[in-house]
């Protein structure tokens, strides 16, 4: 009988997974991942992963599965955490949830269960796993879940083929009103809880408040940019190359103070991400602002009225070659060579057309239409129809 480790989260997701693991006659045993415990952060005075992981213990008693906790927390403040700070100060957006599934939940915690004797390791994410025969080898595919809203094949855009093998997701095939029925069904604990917000490690702390913690308030001047600036002149100049075309297409432009006027105060750039619109605190203006770009070297915020605004726009974005990953090696690109894709640049984003264009240093992602807020730092991923093939990160 394989052995599948599952990681119990005290979620109804992982929950219904670990049932139906058994029910396909797997021997299931349960862990809960401990990822925190530094208790000057955690801001309101709820421990939520003590009642999860007690939710996580009763569930597996209602199964009949053998539980445990494992602690992360060290790897976690190591992998993810100070590397979230590092990219903040950085001026970059990181996606903890990304990093967490590939450093802690398919690494480290992968090697534990492993360890364990488990064949499998199981999650309760909406997607699902293919596997097709290429030249005699077996070749992995990272599939959307079947539920179109809660599709979670995004956040694990950068596992690798021998991750991939390892892995098993039970809840792809279903919707989430059917895993809540068959919660229900068992009635277990975990049937009615809301889903988590949040971040996979802080409990119920919001990441500004997170941030303000642990960076140091710096006030700054926040300028607003009119739309009308000769910086956003759609007309494009001549270009000798393609790659000359998209490496202007995916230019950051060059903001300073005085191509704006002052508007207001912040207490800090890298507390910002583009296209925020909340917590800048500044009225008066027709249409509310937006973040359009944030300076950390110089502690300034960039904005303009409204989502239409120029600044908020771009049809194409690069990725280093060390940032650049595909889940499926074998469709590759060298240089020279371009693809046709379906891509997203957030969670809950629906697919766009685009095309890669491989270059030297990295590749650009070209998109058909304007996309808004194209972010340093978060992942874009591509997929073809419902295969997602590989992503990076936005440079």
């Amino acid at each position: 009988m394989k052995r599948v480790i599952i990681g119990l989260s005290g979620g109804v997701d992982s929950s219904v997974a670990a049932y139906l693991l058994m029910e396909q006659g797997y021997e299931v045993i349960g862990l809960f991942m401990k990822n925190w415990h530094d208790d000057s952060v955690t801001i309101s005075n709820e421990c939520p992963w003590l009642d999860d992981s007690n939710d996580a213990m009763l569930v597996a008693e209602k199964l009949g599965i053998p539980f445990q906790t494992v602690d992360l927390s060290e790897q976690y403040k190591e992998r993810i955490v100070d590397y979230m700070f590092n990219e903040y100060e950085k001026g970059r957006t990181p996606n903890p949830d990304v990093l967490c599934n590939r450093e802690i939940k398919f690494d480290v915690f992968m090697k534990i269960a492993l360890d364990l004797g488990a064949d499998y390791v199981a999650t309760g994410h909406y997607c699902r796993k293919g596997t097709i025969q290429k030249d005699g080898e077996a070749i992995y595919q990272l599939l959307a879940g079947v539920d179109g809203n809660k599709d979670q094949s995004y956040f694990l855009c950068q596992l690798s083929q021998a991750q991939l093998a390892k892995s098993l997701f039970p809840i792809g095939e279903l919707t989430k009103p059917e895993v809540r029925e068959i919660a229900a069904k068992l009635d277990l604990v975990t049937a009615d809880k809301k889903d988590s917000q949040g971040l996979c490690f802080i409990g119920k702390v919001k990441l500004p408040d997170f941030l303000q913690q642990q960076l140091k308030p710096k006030e700054g001047v926040i300028v607003e940019v009119s739309s009308d600036q000769s910086i956003y002149d759609r007309e494009e100049p001549e270009f000798n190359s393609v790659e000359e075309k998209l490496a202007y297409l995916s230019r950051k432009i060059d903001y300073k103070i005085d191509l704006g006027k002052i508007v207001g105060k912040h207490q800090g750039a890298h507390y910002f991400t583009k296209g925020q619109r909340k917590g800048l605190g500044v009225g008066g203006t027709v249409e509310p602002l937006f973040v359009i770009d944030t300076d950390v070297k110089e502690n300034v915020i960039y904005t303009g009225q409204g989502k239409e605004h120029p600044g908020l726009y771009k049809k194409a974005l690069f990725v280093s070659n060390e940032e650049l990953h595909w889940v499926r090696e074998d469709l590759e690109l060298n240089n020279g060579e371009t693809l046709e894709v379906q891509a997203r640049i957030r969670y809950r984003q629906a697919l766009e057309s685009a095309t890669l264009y491989k270059v030297e240093n990295g590749m650009y992602v070209s998109f058909e239409n304007y996309q808004s807020a194209i972010t340093e730092g978060q992942f874009v991923a591509w997929y073809l129809e419902d295969e997602l093939i590989g992503s990076g990160v936005i440079s």
